[in-house]
């Protein structure tokens, strides 16, 4: 039986305190910073958003950020398909250039 990857191993949260991500205010700007060299920080944006979870700093995104995003893109109904599509095409022009 072939496992599936799972993102949430790769996390760089797992590693450290996490705790540091779920904070309030000005300090949620900070928290994203520690987000932005994880190697899953789209599969974990995408998680936040599909499930539609309101606390914390997931993928380097605020809550703030977030609930815009949703509000803006309403129609969108896979948030890991959109960004994975996007990601696989971002890679493919940089390659292909």
């Amino acid at each position: 039986m072939t496992g599936r990857w799972n993102w949430r191993a790769a996390a760089r949260c797992r590693t450290r305190d996490a705790e540091g991500l779920f904070v309030t205010g000005a300090r949620q700007r900070d928290a994203r910073r520690f987000c932005f060299v994880c190697p899953v920080r789209t599969e974990c944006l995408a998680h936040a958003l599909d499930q539609r979870i309101e606390f914390g700093v997931w993928g380097g995104m605020t809550e703030r950020e977030r609930r815009a995003l949703l509000r803006a893109r309403p129609a969108v109904r896979s948030w890991a398909r959109l960004l994975g599509e996007a990601r696989s095409a971002h890679y493919a022009g940089a390659t292909s250039g």
